[in-house]
């Protein structure tokens, strides 16, 4: 079981680290500071105000977890040639990493998680 991310991408085949690396900078280069990296469920994510995004590898490539299980279908346009279901989109190696798209989910999602950390911090007081 992979305690880093590090080690979680070291040990998949080059292609896919490549992927990976990918990845990982596109959302280390989104996410506000204080954004913890951890692993969960096997896979790494992110966490700010509670789980943000997450990524993964699949059979046919690697995979984009948004931990928003309705946010995608309002991107159905934009991804066109992807396969997608839920909260996760699927990347193949043969595919273009979709940077603009990628970063346009991780905004939605920190100010998802914003909102409702402001949300509960008014029920509070």
């Amino acid at each position: 079981m992979e305690k880093t991310v590090d080690s979680f991408i070291d040990n998949e085949p080059e292609d896919i680290r490549v992927m990976l690396g990918q990845l990982r900078d596109i959302i280390r280069s989104v996410v506000p500071p204080g954004t913890e990296e951890v692993i969960s469920y096997q896979a790494p994510c992110y966490k700010y105000e509670g789980m943000l995004v997450g990524f993964n590898v699949n059979k046919n490539g690697i995979s984009f977890i948004t931990m928003n299980p309705k946010m995608l279908s309002a991107y159905a346009d934009e991804l066109k040639g992807y396969k997608y279901s839920g909260s996760t989109i699927h990347i193949t190696p043969k595919q273009e990493m979709p940077v603009t798209l990628l970063e346009k989910l991780i905004r939605q999602r920190v100010m998802e998680n914003s909102e409702r950390a402001a949300l509960k911090e008014t029920i509070k007081t």
